[in-house]
């Protein structure tokens, strides 16, 4: 994922699309998108209508670059599924997301790794991030 500014969402108020259905369509085209707030400059994750650090509908959809920092991770173990991991990830424009990290041994998710996301295809329904290490 590169990063560049996205192609212009509707505005938080007065849209007939949600941030949402907006956030999901950038992930159907292969983008992870986020917010800017461009009242002051806060990076918005996940997708409001306001922003949270400052109360401004003033957002603007900008594109991720994709690439983070393992900020925490655990491993979930139920009797009804196979083990898998979830992790929370600083991404570099300034937001954390929660994810899980593709193909990847337990011992090997090392809190600060650097990590890449994608976007992973599975049905009709909006595909998840994923990320992989790097």
């Amino acid at each position: 994922m590169k990063m560049e500014k996205a192609a212009e969402g509707p505005s938080a108020f007065g849209s007939r699309a949600s941030p949402k259905n907006v956030w999901e369509d950038g992930l159907r085209r292969g983008k992870l998108l986020y917010q800017r707030c461009t009242r002051c400059e806060c990076a918005v994750f996940f997708p409001r209508v306001l922003c949270p650090a400052c109360g401004s509908d003033q957002l603007e959809w900008q594109e991720s670059c994709g690439c983070g920092t393992l900020y925490a991770a655990t491993i979930v173990r139920s009797s009804r599924s196979d083990p898998y991991n979830v992790v929370l990830v600083d991404l570099a424009e300034g937001f954390r997301m929660m994810g899980t990290v593709a193909d990847v041994r337990d011992r090997d998710l090392v809190v600060g790794a650097t990590v890449t996301a994608r976007v992973a295809w599975r049905g009709d329904n909006a595909p998840p991030v994923v990320f992989d290490l790097t």
